[in-house]
């Protein structure tokens, strides 16, 4: 299953700091369907994701209804994102 699809980048600031882009709730209701096949515990599902030239492997996180995506440092800093802005990702589940 492959999704594309822009959203916000937003930053958590929790014990464990970390970016986000929340995945729509169209999208997420897709991708629910599927996690019931490739969920490995607590409703993660693992994707390969890009934004631009750069590609890495991550896992979902289920909130509030929808999905999160976590951005690493290395794809932040890769593509010279920031809090605030909009990105477009393309998510494929890894089955």
């Amino acid at each position: 299953m492959n999704v594309e699809f822009s959203g916000e980048i937003w930053y958590w600031r929790g014990p464990a700091p970390w970016y986000f882009v929340t995945v729509p709730e169209e999208e997420s209701l897709d991708l629910q369907e599927t996690s019931t096949r490739v969920s490995y515990g607590w409703g993660m599902i693992p994707v390969t994701a890009r934004i631009g030239a750069t590609e890495w492997t991550t896992s979902l996180f289920p909130k509030d209804g929808r999905y999160v995506v976590p951005l690493k440092t290395k794809v932040r800093k890769a593509e010279d994102l920031s809090e605030g802005e909009t990105v477009t990702i393309r998510l494929s589940v890894d089955l």
